[in-house]
């Protein structure tokens, strides 16, 4: 889905969180599920989703790119992501969002999960998204199954929460389209995430 029917269904969607954020704890136990068939071995798969040089590649919605990124992929790991405007090449406009989280469980090749939350513009806490991202290795490549599930959600965060099934559904395709277009990813840089 793409420009105004993509832009039509945030404002529905943004309508009906407003409506719903009405006091602290509104959205916890809210759940978002997301399914890929990507084109890769597990374990490619796998480097796509824990390595800072090939998440920054996928993991914004099509208006953002990633700014500032650290994935520690190992339990207790900290995760930072930043984006800005796909526009903003300088970084010269304002960070259009940061979020900042732990890694809790890593199984090379077949489940990662971690917390991560999303800061308001006063720097307080959106949400805290649990997410667990468990891979399937089929005869043409892996099946991804990505669950999310919000606990903590402020009375501020309903515009986040709108946009997280339009948002996360097209860095997912992004991922999609990246595994495609190089399956083997024959690409040799060792890129580790920043300690």
């Amino acid at each position: 889905m793409q420009g105004h029917e993509t832009y039509d269904r945030y404002g529905a969607s943004l309508h009906t969180e407003r409506l719903a954020a009405e006091e602290p704890g509104w959205a916890d136990g809210r759940s978002f599920s997301f399914r890929r068939s990507l084109t890769g071995r597990p374990e490619l798969v796998w480097r796509h989703l824990t390595e800072p040089s090939l998440l920054a590649r996928w993991w914004t919605p099509h208006d953002l790119r990633v700014s500032e990124l650290v994935f520690e992929a190992r339990e207790g790991g900290r995760i930072v992501q930043e984006y800005r405007d796909v526009e903003d090449a300088d970084g010269s406009d304002l960070v259009a969002g940061r979020a900042e989280g732990v890694v809790d469980d890593v199984r090379p090749g077949e489940r990662l999960a971690y917390r991560l939350s999303p800061q308001l513009p006063d720097g307080g806490l959106a949400f805290t998204a649990h997410v667990a991202l468990d891979l399937r290795p089929t005869g043409t490549g892996t099946d991804l199954d990505v669950h999310w599930r919000i606990t903590d959600s402020t009375v501020d965060s309903a515009d986040f929460i709108a946009g997280i099934e339009i948002g996360f559904g097209q860095s997912l395709d992004k991922l999609a389209v990246t595994l495609a277009a190089d399956p083997h990813d024959t690409d040799s840089t060792d890129a580790r995430s920043t300690q």
